[in-house]
């Protein structure tokens, strides 16, 4: 994707004349005294909800920054060094804030003044290859019971790094653990065809029971026999590994086909995103990407599991419980990004736990957390066949009854959008030259429509769910793209290579891959607006409750003849507080929003230095304190000319 996003300047966080509108502010409400936010979805389960009712519905247009601290970590992409990304989503605990840059260094800070207590270095190679840029979301915490409050380590904080470490801190010190692993620190990189090139951490640990656990990033479009994708735990107090689970075991359709013993003949099926825990049933639930290359199967027929899965694993042995396929034989790069949220939803006069799950398709999946049966029904429907030489797709693909799809599943020529009218015929005549069918078109040689694109629908923003009001929010992108696969002999003529775009060598498959988001001359989406929008799922009936846009693309590109519809791609997802409201930056905008849950209305933006592309947090430390809104405001590091930042946010009220 050619992104030409301009820069924006930030002269001053708000202008003068809100300033007039502090005094006015109605009381604060002092319902919850505290509130801390342990986790990176604030609960073990990912619910991202907030008890906190000092900001509220009545007073959140008075926000203000309360406190601004800058990290220093950030990096122009140069030679073989990737930008940077600052997408942290920090925690909580014992009064001390915790975070990580996108270099991996740990800090804590005081949550009231923004003052930094201590950092920890952890020195990675800058000029590595870490595929989507220098990014980190986040840090995980264990309380060693075993070990008095004052001897060090007694509260541990864990990162998982660029570089495939597992890395264990004292949280009063920031000094290593040095009875963890060697000096605190275990070697993630002991897989199966590892390549340090292509296997990285991005996303913060899990914590259950004395395990930590983590996953890993691939990138699985590289090559047939990319890294395997194994989830694996580790002892918090030694770093001893205690479990490994593989999401794709030998193939036996492979075996069949080649009358050897069972092999791979792929890779990845990793779990790059967040996962949740549920520690009363000691299960811990996982979310799986890809199998690899991902937009050509012919090397690894059948559905592939367990890849581009929910799987419930036992969180003692890491045995599998169940598991729940989104999509079979990916085709579209249609990973479980989104993390799982554990609830409870009151169904039929029956509390029912369930894991709900979000996949890039836009498809929402409600499932029992017990057994992993559907709790709204899914239909295998039928969907097209690949013409690529090689491949044979899933016949069918799970489509669940309800909730509907979040975002929509077909784009025809005619309903090409452009800021001009020689906009629109570039884009229908582009259009009108690909396969296109609908979503779950397989990838083909003459180019095929992919509707949504590989950012979704949902992606690693995730959701946030009002337990009082049975809703669920999801931000959503609305922006179809191409996939086209190369045969190899051309694919390897470099010189071939003329449009602008993304390749993915595959290696090892008979085809390369050439993608891309399908954009006019003007730089602006085909597909017609909202490119994103920020949904309320009502969980109870399993229907839509609004959908309003969200952000703007009014800059993207530079200045355009007239005024362009709301709405933006996000990368950065939803909290929801016992205020009313729903917190989301992730827009290209650059702005930190609050909406009504109730009705979807817009309440506030407030301006950031830099895009937020991270899912905000929000605190309350004392009784007599203020609540916090903190946000990580860097940029985007695929978004080349959007300006990056290392700024960490703090709202409160006057």
């Amino acid at each position: 994707m050619k992104n030409r996003v301009k820069s924006l300047g930030v002269a001053a966080l708000f202008p003068a004349c809100m300033l007039l509108a502090w005094a006015a502010a109605p009381a604060p409400t002092n319902t919850f005294s505290s509130d801390s936010w342990p986790y990176y979805g604030h609960d073990a389960g990912g619910m991202r909800y907030s008890p906190l009712t000092q900001i509220s519905r009545d007073n959140v247009s008075t926000l203000r920054v309360a406190w601004t601290f800058h990290t220093g970590d950030i990096s122009e992409a140069g030679g073989r060094r990737k930008r940077s990304g600052f997408e942290t989503t920090p925690l909580l605990v014992d009064g001390t804030l915790y975070l990580t840059t996108a270099f991996n260094r740990i800090i804590a800070l005081d949550p009231e003044t923004g003052k930094q207590r201590w950092a920890y270095d952890l020195k990675i190679d800058l000029d590595g290859d870490y595929g989507d840029g220098l990014v980190n979301r986040g840090v995980a915490t264990w309380v060693d019971t075993s070990r008095a409050k004052d001897k060090p380590c007694h509260r541990r904080i864990f990162e998982s790094t660029q570089d495939a470490r597992l890395v264990a801190v004292d949280a009063a010190t920031g000094a290593p653990c040095a009875d963890f692993g060697n000096e605190g620190q275990v070697s993630l990189r002991d897989v199966l065809q590892y390549d340090p090139g292509w296997y990285h951490m991005t996303s913060p640990p899990a914590i259950i029971d004395d395990l930590v656990v983590v996953g890993s990033a691939i990138d699985d479009n590289h090559r047939v026999d990319m890294a395997r994708g194994v989830v694996r735990a580790y002892d918090a107090r030694s770093g001893a590994l205690r479990w490994s689970w593989d999401p794709l075991p030998a193939n036996p359709a492979v075996a069949a086909a080649e009358g050897k013993a069972p092999s791979w003949r792929s890779g990845a099926g990793n779990a790059w995103s967040i996962m949740a825990v549920d520690q009363e049933r000691d299960v811990l639930f996982v979310p799986t990407g890809s199998a690899s290359p991902d937009y050509y199967g012919g090397l690894r027929p059948g559905d592939d599991k367990w890849s581009n899965s929910v799987v419930a694993l036992r969180g003692k042995t890491g045995e599998l419980v169940w598991g729940f396929q989104l999509v079979h034989h990916d085709l579209w790069d249609f990973d479980s990004a989104s993390p799982p949220l554990l609830t409870t939803l009151h169904l039929d006069g029956k509390d029912v736990p369930v894991v709900i799950q979000g996949n890039k398709s836009g498809l929402l999946y409600v499932l029992n957390r017990d057994t992993g049966k559907p709790v709204f029904p899914v239909e295998e429907r039928l969907v097209p066949k690949s013409d690529v030489p090689g491949e044979v797709a899933s016949p069918t693909q799970p489509f669940p009854v309800k909730p509907p799809p979040l975002v929509p599943h077909t784009f025809s020529a005619d309903q090409a959008w452009g800021p001009t009218s020689q906009d629109r015929d570039w884009c229908r005549n582009y259009i009108a030259h690909l396969r296109n069918e609908g979503i779950f078109t397989p990838p083909s040689l003459q180019g095929t429509l992919m509707v949504p694109g590989n950012i979704g629908g949902m992606t690693w923003s995730g959701s946030a769910f009002d337990p009082k009001r049975s809703i669920l929010v999801t931000n959503v992108n609305n922006i179809a793209a191409i996939a086209r696969l190369i045969p190899r002999e051309k694919y390897n003529d470099r010189s071939s290579r003329t449009e602008d775009g993304d390749y993915g060598d595959q290696l090892g498959a008979s085809y390369g891959l050439y993608r891309r988001f399908i954009q006019s001359p003007s730089d602006l989406p085909c597909s017609p607006p909202p490119w994103g929008m920020l949904t309320a799922v009502d969980m109870g009936e399993g229907k839509i409750r609004w959908q309003v846009p969200l952000g703007s693309f009014g800059d993207f590109g530079g200045e355009h003849p007239q005024q362009i519809p709301p709405g933006s791609i996000s990368f950065g997802g939803p909290i929801v507080t016992g205020g009313g409201l729903v917190f989301i930056a992730g827009t290209v905008d650059c702005f930190l929003r609050a909406f009504d849950i109730e009705a979807g209305k817009e309440l506030w933006k407030g301006k950031l230095p830099a895009c937020g592309n991270a899912t905000p947090m929000t605190y309350r430390v004392s009784a007599t304190g203020k609540q916090f809104l903190v946000i990580a405001a860097g940029g985007h590091p695929k978004i080349t000319e959007e300006k990056l930042g290392d700024s960490l946010v703090a709202f409160t009220l006057p």
